[in-house]
């Protein structure tokens, strides 16, 4: 059952993340953003693949994420990034994540499964931290889409499978 469920929950989370990198590549450079504030695409984007890497690590404590971002976006004083980040350096965080997810997902056991979670501000399992991950990622994907479809009239179309790794 539990190989069943893996892969399940593999196909949906990866679909999620499919959903989040179509909204990235089909961003025209004249939506991406300036570095004025929290609703910018690019910084949607990147806050949904910070807490993805996150909530796929046992917890936030000495959690750092791939260069050339910082923890900072953790810091209570909601600090943005220093700059505005590419497209190809999302990108590149998204594969990172994409085959974080797969691999936790693979090696997870039921014991593993079953513990706490390590992030102090979420009292639940580590299972239901993928669920809530997902559901994260496809917020943010589904928020996305919406700039694109405000901006452009289309946006990218539903996932219904991941695509291979």
């Amino acid at each position: 059952m539990i190989t069943q469920m893996k892969k399940i929950i593999w196909q949906q989370f990866g679909a999620a993340i499919d959903m989040l990198e179509n909204a990235l590549t089909a961003c025209p450079e004249e939506v991406w953003g300036s570095r004025v504030g929290s609703s910018e695409f690019w910084y949607i984007a990147f806050h949904a693949l910070f807490y993805l890497d996150l909530y796929l690590s046992e917890s936030d404590q000495g959690f750092s994420p791939p260069e050339p971002f910082t923890p900072d976006e953790l810091d209570e004083r909601c600090l943005l990034p220093d700059r505005v980040y590419a497209r190809q350096e999302l990108l590149t965080y998204l594969a990172h994540s994409r085959a974080k997810c797969q691999k936790t997902i693979t090696d997870m056991t039921e014991e593993q499964a079953n513990k706490r979670s390590g992030f102090r501000w979420l009292d639940i399992s580590v299972a239901e931290i993928l669920l809530y991950n997902m559901r994260h990622v496809q917020h943010h994907a589904a928020q996305l889409n919406f700039i694109l479809s405000k901006k452009l009239g289309l946006a990218p179309r539903w996932v219904r499978k991941p695509g291979t790794l």
